[in-house]
């Protein structure tokens, strides 16, 4: 059946300038890294992708490795493209990123100026696409000059293959160094992505806002769910169906007993608010104008739609969040 948006797609969702630049993003942004790969149903992925850009979700993040296994979610995301949403190409943006581990050898990760050309090319390739609106470089390499990185992401802009650039993982003093490269070059950075949530306050720690906003950058982060712990997900035990039980990236270690008692106290918090404890925890990241979006994953269209509706209330009160500073850092 062909795909027809709904006509009331951009009335409900804010949209956010990322920094100084002219791109707005929604303020729940699509992560297809984990269950957008060969190891799920498509039908699945095309429910949960039509469903976003219905709710005005029009931002849809990927990295060269997102699957599994790596570069399966860019070549499922490029069928969804072809067969739903490239009339719509204009309305959505488009991003990915490199720098994690592709190819063997010495040129499949890292920022060298090879590997990251490189990658550029084989992700337009396996999206079907001329260009991403974003590229990333995916983290910080030690061993490669910050200044030959931060070339290959000019030329990439240069060559036409993206429209912006980003850097993800970059702390305040690597995104400052890497945003005046970039302006020197010509080609300004758009967006820091780093990881936050009520649990990683690291960000808040290292001032990160502070040196993107003198940057003129915007941030976007992800995991501000802690990969499902911060819902409501696990406060009855492990279903078989959960992250906890069926990936590796986040294991039963992670809910002690004095972590659960944490969630347990949020979730009383985002309840007295009329919310879910995902909504109300995504709420709170965005709660500084200066955040232009936080990333959501999502395995179903019922999870997809709960946490956009988090839109509805980003307000909180300076008692609200004293009581969140106290259940989730104290």
């Amino acid at each position: 059946m062909t795909y027809l948006p709904a006509d009331d797609r951009y009335e409900s969702m804010p949209y956010r300038r990322s920094g100084r630049s002219g791109l707005k993003l929604p303020a729940i942004s699509l992560g297809l890294w984990h269950n957008f790969g060969h190891t799920r149903p498509l039908d699945t992925q095309r429910a949960i992708v039509r469903r976003a850009f219905d709710l005005g979700v029009t931002h849809f993040d990927l990295a060269n490795n997102y699957g599994p296994p790596g570069g399966s979610a860019e070549e499922n995301f490029a069928r969804l493209l072809a067969d739903d949403l490239k009339p719509y190409r204009d309305e959505i943006v488009v991003s990915s990123k490199a720098g994690y581990y592709m190819w063997p050898g010495p040129y499949g990760e890292w920022g060298s100026r090879k590997s990251l050309i490189a990658s550029a090319d084989q992700s337009l390739k396996r999206l079907g696409l001329d260009y991403v609106d974003v590229f990333y470089h995916h983290r910080p390499d030690p061993d490669t000059p910050l200044e030959e990185t931060m070339g290959a992401l000019d030329a990439i802009v240069r060559s036409g293959k993206a429209l912006y650039v980003g850097v993800s993982n970059y702390t305040s003093e690597q995104v400052t160094a890497a945003a005046a490269i970039l302006r020197d070059l010509g080609t300004p950075l758009l967006i820091d992505q780093p990881r936050y949530s009520m649990f990683d306050r690291r960000i808040e720690e290292d001032h990160l806002l502070d040196a993107l906003e003198g940057a003129g950058a915007g941030c976007i982060v992800f995991s501000p769910l802690e990969q499902g712990v911060l819902t409501d997900r696990y406060l009855r035990g492990i279903p078989a169906d959960s992250r906890v039980a069926t990936s590796h990236f986040l294991n039963e270690d992670r809910l002690d007993d004095a972590t659960m008692a944490k969630v347990k106290a949020l979730n009383e918090i985002a309840a007295a608010r009329g919310q879910s404890l995902a909504q109300t925890a995504l709420a709170w990241a965005l709660r500084d104008d200066r955040m232009t979006s936080v990333i959501i994953g999502a395995s179903s269209v019922k999870q997809l739609e709960d946490n956009v509706a988090a839109t509805a209330n980003l307000a909180f009160t300076a008692d609200e969040l004293a009581a969140i500073d106290a259940a989730s850092i104290g």
